[in-house]
């Protein structure tokens, strides 16, 4: 594979991406934009990188993402999911195969349910829980960028991990 470092260098870049994007999430509970037109728009490159033919296998990349976006677009229609959080996910899901792609969002899944349960603990454990307008306690926020990070991070781990398999 004569792009091999360079694929290697643009996986790097992501998983530093996707680290920069759980810590800005965790501080700030937003994504930006930039960050995730910056995901999105390297996923061309990686797929040049590794060779992947436009028709239809980069068709497909497309397709998927979108249907990412739609399905996660209801969780932020909802409540439940920030339009950052949204963006990033179906941003990622450029990057992974259908089948990596649906692993992908089942680790992202479990680690917001993790994640979830930790804020809520932590909410819960604080002596005076910020009140809104009416008097009662306010709903904790979840940096959901970060269970999202983590499931990338995690497909990510696994290219490498394997090959000692």
């Amino acid at each position: 594979m004569p792009n091999a470092g360079f694929t290697e260098a643009l996986l790097a870049l992501l998983a530093i991406l996707l680290v920069v994007a759980a810590v800005i999430d965790v501080r700030t509970f937003t994504i930006s934009n930039g960050l995730n037109a910056a995901v999105a728009l390297l996923a061309p490159l990686y797929w040049w990188s590794i060779g992947l033919p436009l028709w239809p296998d980069a068709a497909i990349q497309v397709a998927v993402a979108a249907g990412v976006f739609a399905l996660l677009a209801i969780t932020f229609y909802i409540g439940m999911m920030g339009g950052g959080d949204v963006k990033l996910a179906a941003a990622i899901a450029l990057w992974f195969r259908p089948e990596t792609t649906l692993k992908f969002l089942v680790i992202m899944s479990l680690a917001g349910g993790v994640l979830t349960l930790i804020v809520l603990l932590l909410h819960k454990k604080r002596a005076n829980p910020p009140r809104d307008q009416d008097g009662r306690p306010e709903k904790p926020e979840v940096p959901y960028g970060v269970a999202i990070a983590a499931g990338a991070l995690w497909i990510l781990a696994q290219r490498f991990l394997n090959q000692f398999a």
